[in-house]
């Protein structure tokens, strides 16, 4: 991950190291100095002010994805780290850099296959009736698109799918789906698709009736796996906001961070997005990259994030 830094006083790019400032919380914090206008300043990474190091947040958040709960992961902390933080810290961390990161990967376009596959699972929460819904190129196993939402209407679908059109382009050539009647018009408004009237025939919009033949096994594994994690989550199941956050937390962790069989144990990131180079620690590359669109500190020179 190359990382450019900006004066933030005159805006120039001609800066050194200056040092670094103690801090009580976090240890030693890079200082800079801008040779232009002789500016000392230190850079927002994400973790202004924060009283923990960025190494323990991450870490909290790779565990809690990987599938522990948030009071095991309190329980990991009172064991190995000087400064231990209560669940709900936790919990707060997990919220704070999901959405912060989503910034960043809701606005990427990728290297994608020909075929995308929508589909939803129902969730009960607080006794309502919810709904998941995802989209992911069955290529490269990145999930493009998804939402957690009360309910299925055309327009809750209609969002998704164009989501997937922007980060897709002109690269598809088919879209699956199961058999949800409100599809047809969905496709029509996402991509202009409409199989009876021969609009767009450059895509084709493929039925599944998952009763008769099965979905895509490709997309099942995805839903199992959020099944099981979400059975234990706590915040999961408070309001609807969290529940959305914990969810993009998921498809982070899913596209960026978990490598995977089926691509030769590469994240779908690595797949869909080569150009994108991120450490081995790789919430703390997604947070440092996702500030930068905040601050304007970073300018990122191997990722392009395209404007809608």
């Amino acid at each position: 991950m190359n990382l450019e830094i900006i004066c933030e006083k005159c805006n120039g790019k001609n800066i050194k190291k200056g040092g670094v400032r103690e801090t009580k919380n976090r240890g030693r914090v890079q200082r800079y100095k801008c040779k232009d206008c002789s500016h000392r300043f230190s850079i927002d990474d994400g973790f202004w002010k924060m009283k923990n190091h960025e190494d323990k947040i991450t870490a909290c958040m790779n565990m809690y994805y990987a599938g522990m709960s948030l009071r095991k992961i309190q329980e990991h902390l009172q064991m190995f780290a000087p400064k231990n933080s209560h669940y709900s810290t936790i919990y707060r961390w997990i919220v704070k850099y999901a959405n912060m990161i989503s910034t960043l990967t809701d606005n990427l376009q990728i290297q994608s296959g020909q075929e995308l596959m929508s589909d939803e699972m129902e969730y009960h929460r607080l006794g309502e009736q919810n709904w998941f819904v995802d989209v992911m190129d069955t290529e490269t196993r990145f999930v493009v698109a998804s939402d957690y939402m009360k309910s299925r209407t055309i327009e809750n679908l209609t969002r998704v799918l164009k989501h997937g059109k922007f980060a897709t382009g002109e690269q598809v050539k088919v879209i699956t789906t199961d058999g949800l009647k409100g599809y047809p018009r969905v496709l029509r408004k996402a991509f202009g698709v409409n199989n009876k009237f021969k609009i767009n025939p450059k895509i084709q919009h493929n039925i599944v009736i998952a009763s008769e033949r099965g979905f895509n096994h490709k997309i099942e594994r995805l839903h199992n796996s959020i099944r099981d994690r979400t059975k234990i989550m706590r915040g999961f199941h408070g309001n609807l906001e969290s529940a959305r956050a914990i969810m993009k937390g998921y498809e982070i962790y899913y596209n960026f961070v978990r490598k995977h069989q089926g691509i030769d144990g590469k994240t779908p990131s690595e797949e869909a997005i080569p150009e994108l180079s991120l450490s081995t620690n790789k919430w703390l590359s997604l947070i440092k990259l996702a500030n930068q669109n905040f601050t304007g500190n970073f300018t990122p020179r191997t990722l392009h994030t395209p404007t809608r």
